[in-house]
This record gives C-alpha cells, structure tokens and sequence, in this order.
C-alpha cells in the first residue's frame, strides 16, 4: 500500500513527536478556552504526510481537515486500509469545492462534513453525488459566508445565507444543514469583527427559518491557527488548525 502523494516528504520520528506535542498544546488550549463548553478541533494536515495524521489519531484525536478533494480521498482512502482501529476517524473538507469532483468527494471513507457550500450550485452537487453513491448516512455540511465581503476568499454573502440554508433544508434531503462557516480577515483585536458578524448571520438565519437554537443548533465554524483562541471565546464550536499543529505548509515550489 504506498503513501499518498503530498508534497512532505516522510516524516521523522522526531517530526512525528513533535507534532503529537503541538497537537496536545493545542488541545490544551482549545479545552481551557472552552470552559467545560463542547469544542471541536479540526486538525488540519493539508499538504503534511500522511503518517503525521496516523501520529494525531494514536494521541486520541478523530477529526482531519483538508483543503483539496484529491488529498482527502487519498489520504482516508489510505488510512481506510491501514487498519480497523482507524474506522472512526472523521474528514472534514474545508476547501473550494468544484462541483464536478463532488461525487469523488462524498465517495470518500468516513468523509463527515462538508465546510464550504457556499451556493445552491454546491448544495446540489452534494445532494445528487450522495444520491448516486448510495451514502445512508445524512452528510453534514456548513453554509460558508463571507463575512469581509473580499474578493479573495469564498463564500456566500451574508444577506444570502438565510436562503441557501433553506435551500439545504428544504431541497436536500442527503444533507444536514450543521452551521455556518467563515474565514475571516487578518484581525488582531480581542473580538475580531468577522467573528461578531458570523454570528450575527446566525441569528438572521435562525429568524429566517424560525429555527430555535436551543432545540436546533447550528455550530459555528471560525477560527484557524492564528485565532481560534479568540474566536471559542466568541462562542466558535469548530476551529480549523493546521500548521500550529503540523507546522508550516510546504508546496511544490518549495521543495
């Protein structure tokens, strides 16, 4: 069984311990920002190898992120096969999503959530791919909004959320509307702005579809290295951390 492609090399078993030490500071940190409130880490390996993901998931740790279809489902089809302890491990994609490589995508091994439907277009895409493969279990996804409204990140904006997460719940019986997601701007004060506006979509959402969120919850995706400590103090229930964990990204013309 060889590894999947990615642009690390094998890690050593120093890099390997490393990571498992960065993991369980950052699991420290998320856990005393929670205050006893549920939280959820995404740990998140793009580019990193594969065995690095192996090293998180022995320290105790389920939920994997990455950012392009092709390495997920190498990477979970790889870890499907590296042996039965590995059956609950949970993928998150958290990248641009191009329609035509949803049916890859949901075929995935134990792919979980699905971070970034930021148009109808998306939503259907997800709905006919799960159809099509057969997938029984409802397929979570997060409506991402563009909080900052630039043009250099994706997302739908906010006055449009409340109708593309109807659109979800309404139209697409595969999937289950779990929250909504935002990368947000770089932003040094203590509540960053794009967080503020997050929730406040939130709640425009929850009125729009008369939701209550004390029975109906819908999770808030925000915060990634350089926040996420911020943003679970602004009541984030997921956060996204990549390279705290596994340390800098490194890319084809950086080899």
């Amino acid at each position: 069984m060889s590894d999947p492609e990615t642009t690390a090399g094998v890690p050593s078993e120093q890099e390997l311990a490393d990571v498992v030490t960065n993991y369980s500071r950052v699991k420290r940190a998320v856990e005393a920002c929670a205050d006893s409130r549920s939280v959820r880490l995404v740990a998140v390996g793009k580019t990193k190898h594969v065995s690095m993901i192996q090293a998180v998931y022995r320290a105790g740790h389920r939920d994997f992120g990455e950012n392009y279809v092709n390495e997920l489902c190498d990477k979970a089809e790889f870890v499907s096969k590296a042996g039965p302890e590995y059956a609950d491990i949970s993928w998150h994609f958290i990248g641009a999503l191009q329609t035509n490589k949803a049916k890859k995508l949901v075929a995935a091994p134990n792919l979980c959530v699905v971070e970034t439907v930021d148009r109808e277009k998306v939503a259907n895409a997800l709905e006919k791919a799960c159809a099509d493969v057969g997938r029984h279990e409802l397929l979570k996804v997060f409506v991402q909004v563009n909080v900052s409204g630039e043009d250099s990140k994706s997302g739908c904006a906010p006055t449009e959320a409340p109708a593309l997460c109807a659109h979800v719940r309404e139209n697409c019986p595969h999937l289950k509307l779990a929250g909504l997601m935002t990368i947000g701007k770089p932003d040094d004060s203590e509540q960053p702005q794009a967080f503020s506006d997050l929730l406040n979509v939130r709640q425009q959402v929850a009125s729009a579809l008369q939701l209550d969120l004390t029975k109906e919850p819908l999770e808030l995706s925000m915060g990634m290295s350089n926040d996420f400590e911020r943003a679970i103090r602004m009541h984030s229930t997921n956060v996204r951390v990549g390279s705290t964990i596994f340390g800098a990204r490194l890319y084809a013309d950086q080899k």
